[in-house]
């Protein structure tokens, strides 16, 4: 089978090259007429080679293709920010669990929360003032992997207070993360993002609440 005419590669290169910068179907349109020209004025001993004009034709069906496919995830980006905001207008004034390591006073008791990768023989929760020193521990003992509950009694009148969580399964240490229980008093899209505003003062992502309470 004959190969394309230096001519007629120069004109397939054209038609690369519009395809990554025009809209779809300008590339279309532009495709078309530079195939009618070049079978209009082929070389009739040198004809156009038919797998490079399929191979042209599929990748132009390949770029309309992902284009509507682009088009379509944009459209159910948006819809599915839309939804998280009017979900995320109900949260506020509402209560949610999520990382952090400040203790939540209220009537002379404090809560915290914490989450644990496995199962652990021994729990114990260091309470510590602002200053960073312990000032109490609650044993909690054996646990099961997943989000766990405590209470804390406030001693006298210590601000800032924070907690610290350590978990072992025999000899091993078992990973926690601390949670907090805040206040939600605002929200709020950044990017493609919904950011939650605390009544501690932290914006937090949406993606990042363990649980709404």
């Amino acid at each position: 089978m004959a190969t394309v005419a230096p001519a007629n590669a120069a004109v397939y290169g054209s038609l690369n090259a519009g395809t990554t910068r025009n809209a779809t179907s300008e590339t279309e349109d532009r495709f078309l007429k530079l195939l009618v020209a070049q079978i209009q004025n082929q070389d009739p001993l040198n004809p156009l080679d038919n797998h490079q004009v399929t191979s042209q034709m599929a990748q132009i069906n390949t770029v309309n293709g992902i284009d509507k496919l682009n088009r379509t995830v944009a459209a159910l980006g948006t819809q599915f920010a839309t939804m998280q905001a009017m979900q995320g207008v109900s949260l506020v004034g509402r209560e949610v669990t999520v990382p952090g390591d400040r203790l939540a006073v209220d009537g002379g008791r404090a809560r915290g929360s914490f989450e644990l990768a496995g199962p652990a023989d021994q729990v114990k929760v260091e309470i510590l003032n602002g200053a960073g020193r312990v000032i109490d521990t609650v044993q909690l003992g054996k646990q099961t992997a997943g989000r766990h509950d405590f209470d804390w009694t406030v001693q006298g009148q210590e601000s800032g207070l924070r907690f610290r969580v350590s978990a072992t399964s025999g000899q091993a240490a078992v990973e926690s993360v601390p949670l907090v229980h805040q206040k939600v008093d605002a929200v709020s899209v950044r990017g493609d993002t919904l950011v939650l505003e605390l009544a501690d003062g932290r914006s937090i992502a949406w993606s990042d609440v363990r649980a709404f309470n």
